[in-house]
């Protein structure tokens, strides 16, 4: 698998929201910064691979690239987030409720915040070294043909 810079910066810029959203909210349901910090810590590693993934299977696709798209990826990833972070949270507090509360809580503020981050990326062309292509492409022939 050939890695993409644009997947990576994706996928680190993801995991910084992400992990700040998952810091605050395990911190607040368990009450103990610590748990926080190690639910957060622990899924940022987990997530980033699973988010490097989904990105990658998601760019495969000949999904055309509208709202629609977005949010079934948003979906998608969302529901591979939430049992990361379910599993995890029972595993490291050792209360499976406690897992099941941080990421039922997280999933309301992941999607909102993971659907205006694919909305930003998609306006960006870090790594789309085609679309850049097309783009200047037609911007020139646009201008020979103005120049006519």
């Amino acid at each position: 698998m050939k890695i993409n810079k644009r997947h990576l910066a994706k996928a680190f810029s993801w995991r910084l929201i992400g992990t700040i959203d998952t810091f605050i909210f395990a911190w607040l349901i368990t009450g103990d910064i610590q748990e926080g910090l190690n639910l957060s810590g622990f899924t940022t590693v987990t997530k980033f691979i699973w988010y490097y993934i989904h990105e990658r299977y998601w760019f495969s696709l000949f999904f055309p690239n509208t709202n629609k798209r977005h949010i079934i990826k948003t979906f998608s990833w969302r529901f591979i987030g939430t049992i990361d972070t379910i599993i995890f949270g029972w595993i490291l507090t050792g209360n499976p409720l406690t897992g099941l509360k941080i990421g039922g809580v997280e999933t309301i503020s992941k999607m909102i915040l993971y659907y205006g981050h694919e909305k930003l990326w998609y306006k960006i062309n870090f790594g789309l070294d085609m679309r850049n292509k097309e783009k200047r492409l037609k911007k020139n022939k646009d201008k020979r043909n103005h120049k006519n």
